[in-house]
């Protein structure tokens, strides 16, 4: 499946007490990413969209204020009512972070549903 590439400079204001990205400001980045990815998906009328379900992240390489990274995001598995998406932290070529994220498809009164076939559009 087809690979979006977001890039981020990492900010001071992305940076704990130790100076290196706090591990929160990760999910904020991989959000950021995913916004971008997804900008021209169209939902239908009184759906809700996508939200997250499951979220896990393994850190590997710190990131220090001023690094220019790339965030690789690529859906890797498509279900009837979720996606699942895996979100790499590059640094040139090092992966500081991967990201492993499930999103479920919510419709009308935020109850899940089947994603509809003009959202499954944008994935393939």
């Amino acid at each position: 499946m087809k690979t979006h590439k977001f890039p981020f400079t990492v900010a001071y204001a992305d940076t704990d007490a130790f100076g290196i990205a706090y591990h929160a400001r990760f999910i904020e980045m991989a959000e950021r990413a995913r916004m971008n990815w997804s900008h021209d998906v169209k939902y239908p009328d009184g759906d809700a969209g996508f939200v997250v379900r499951q979220l896990d992240i393994k850190y590997m390489i710190p990131l220090l204020p001023g690094d220019d990274i790339t965030i690789e995001t690529t859906p890797t598995n498509i279900g009837a009512a979720s996606v699942k998406i895996e979100q790499k932290f590059m640094r040139g070529a090092d992966v500081c972070a991967i990201m492993h994220i499930t999103i479920a498809y919510l419709g009308a009164g935020l109850r899940p549903k089947a994603i509809p076939e003009s959202v499954l559009k944008f994935f393939k």
